[in-house]
């Protein structure tokens, strides 16, 4: 028997007259990394703040060891305004956090004001670093804000984007080491590369953890049990999400099979009830009261939906969107140089790079929210987009759902001809008929969120632009739009962190290099980063030692005269490595124009890479030669 850290005990909670937690309970013990997985709008985020505190329970309790730290990171964290980074980060007052903040303001003031009070400060602070012992401290802090790209910490926190403040809030509760960790969508925000970092991190420490993410392979990677909460009852898998993919299945086929057995039963005693006599007896009324029971049980039955949608749109034309010598900066900042690109029809494009980059720029100057430095953004005439982005994202809580949708189109076209209503599409997500007549307002921020998708797609755009919207969705409803987005016959640009979305819908990457380079990557997200890590492999590993010979060696000016058949080799190799080069121009053109045929981009990649081995080996043989 482990140390119980966390013990939830039949906890209720209503919100908005609906209740959310009806007689919850479970247990987290040390060194647990446990994920909580539900639906949007099941519960989640209530249940972490009555956990952490910040909520209180209609009835039952949240019991926290009492020998034990909790750090919570909840989706929309608090900072204060008026106070730095440093200070926010460093907010747990102990003598060390102290000494930390001291030294850092003395850097600070020595590298703006160099004076001799700045240097005596400067003095004073490292032996208060050096009597406390608190230089590994300052380095973990130091490792942590690197590592989330928090680089100004003396900037006031009123000036952070709310992306930021959550990067700020995560190194504040990872750097204070928590005796228990909970966190609520902590890769949100985040880039990739931060994102992989934290899973790194949370992996490899001993760390009790209560963990909600959308993040499948996050999940899978970190936790080692899901505790899942839907409609009111929880169901706990001792494994990763993969384990609780596979054993929900099974749960949901006993379950659809009882309820078949229960549906034929009640058929039958429905026929019973009709043709009953009006003289009830005193086992005809157990019989009735039976059939009442199963009716009420049937009610409480949940369907699941045929979610998948197929919409007919607007046929894209010979011209769709083409980019021209496109060029942006912001100052110093390149966002891109001289980019050209033309998309074809039914094309799907991952965008990925590190946060600042310029990702959103791009869709922005795409919709004509943004002006082109240079250059020219060329849209076909039969294009109709729709463009999902936080900027744009924005539902009045004052409408009713349906009214939302409806407010868009009252129906969809789908492509086998039939027409879908605004409420047969919001069903299809995960919006039941009650939930529609309900009030924006009383929806979570995740169904907020869909409702929009959903409105944008009322449109039947047939080019989609999507900047990050798999933010607060829920796992279900994630699995919704990556099917739409396989069967969808447009064109769409993502812009996303999840990595597991990334590799299911989209045909190859735009990868922000910075400095205004875009790398065309003809692959998944998973593939571009073993491309990568095999690129840094190769530049960190060491330069051969070529061993001198033990003769004496020529006279560096002396050159070497060639022979008759190695002149002749060189003329070969002048004309051969610019056809080659020519022909690996022509194979980049045609991986680019045949993305959507997986025989020929095996075949061109195949053929690519053998050239590219040819042209290194003839270009140190010319080298070679030509210095001879």
């Amino acid at each position: 028997m482990g140390i119980n850290y966390l013990s939830i005990e039949n906890l209720h909670k209503t919100w908005h007259d609906r209740p959310v937690l009806s007689g919850i309970s479970f247990g987290i013990e040390k060194g647990e990394k446990v994920a909580l997985v539900a639906g949007n709008g099941q519960g989640k985020s209530t249940l972490l703040s009555i956990i952490s505190g910040a909520e209180s329970p209609d009835a039952g309790q949240a019991i926290i060891r009492k020998d034990i730290t909790v750090g919570f990171l909840p989706q929309e964290p608090e900072l204060n305004p008026t106070q730095s980074i440093l200070d926010n980060v460093l907010l747990q007052q102990t003598p060390v956090t102290q000494a930390v903040a001291a030294y850092e303001k003395a850097l600070q003031l020595q590298d703006e004001n160099p004076s001799n009070a700045a240097l005596q400060a400067l003095q004073t602070a490292t032996e208060t670093m050096n009597r406390m012992g608190a230089w590994d401290y300052e380095f973990r802090v130091k490792q942590i804000l690197n590592q989330l790209q928090i680089t100004d910490v003396n900037r006031v926190a009123a000036a952070l984007s709310g992306g930021q403040r959550k990067r700020v809030a995560l190194a504040r509760i990872l750097i204070s080491e928590p005796d228990l960790l909970i966190l609520d969508e902590p890769t949100n925000h985040l880039d990739l590369d931060m994102i992989e970092w934290l899973e790194d991190f949370l992996t490899r420490r001993d760390i009790t953890l209560l963990l909600v993410t959308h993040d499948r392979y996050f999940l899978d990677r970190v936790c080692d049990r899901i505790v899942e909460l839907d409609h009111g009852q929880i169901y706990h898998y001792k494994g990763n999400y993969s384990y609780f993919i596979q054993e929900k299945a099974h749960r949901e086929a006993v379950a659809e099979s009882e309820a078949e057995k229960d549906r034929n039963l009640f058929r039958r005693e429905l026929d019973w009830v009709r043709r009953m006599p009006k003289a009830r007896t005193t086992k005809s009324k157990s019989r009735l009261d039976s059939f009442d029971v199963l009716q009420e049980k049937l009610k409480n039955v949940k369907h699941k939906n045929e979610l998948n949608i197929t919409m007919r749109m607007e046929r894209l034309g010979a011209k769709i969107l083409e980019l021209h010598h496109v060029k942006k900066a912001f100052g110093d900042l390149k966002i891109l140089d001289d980019f050209n690109y033309i998309f074809r029809r039914g094309e799907k494009v991952g965008i990925v790079g590190p946060n600042g980059v310029g990702k959103s720029t791009l869709l922005n100057m795409i919709m004509g929210l943004e002006n082109a430095d240079s250059g020219k953004i060329v849209t076909g005439d039969t294009m109709v987009f729709g463009y999902f982005s936080q900027q744009t994202f924005k539902v009045d809580d004052h409408k009713k759902v349906v009214d939302v949708v409806r407010d868009v189109a009252e129906w969809i076209p789908m492509a086998n001809g039939h027409k879908l209503t605004a409420s047969q599409l919001l069903l299809r997500f995960g919006f039941s008929y009650d939930k529609q007549w309900d009030f924006v307002s009383k929806l979570s921020g995740g169904e907020k969120r869909r409702l929009f998708l959903l409105s944008i797609l009322m449109k039947a755009p047939n080019f989609l632009i999507l900047d990050e919207p798999t933010n607060d969705l829920d796992i279900e409803t994630l699995g919704v739009l990556e099917q739409f987005l396989l069967d969808y016959q447009g064109c769409a640009i993502v812009v996303s962190h999840d990595r597991y979305f990334m590799d299911k819908v989209v045909d190859h990457l735009f990868v922000f290099e910075g400095n205004g380079e875009i790398r065309d990557f003809p692959g998944s997200y998973s593939d571009y980063r073993e491309w990568k890590e095999l690129q840094d492999e190769l530049k960190a590993a060491p330069e051969p030692v070529v061993e001198q010979a033990a003769e004496k060696p020529a006279p560096a000016a002396e050159k070497k005269k060639l022979s008759f058949k190695e002149k002749f080799e060189l003329e070969q190799l002048e004309k051969e490595i610019p056809e080659m080069e020519a022909r690996k121009a022509v194979i980049e053109q045609e991986l680019a124009m045949h993305f959507d045929n997986y025989e020929q981009v095996v075949m061109l990649t195949a053929e690519l890479e053998k050239l590219k081995a040819d042209l290194d080996e003839k270009g140190m043989r010319w080298l070679e030669l030509s210095d001879g």
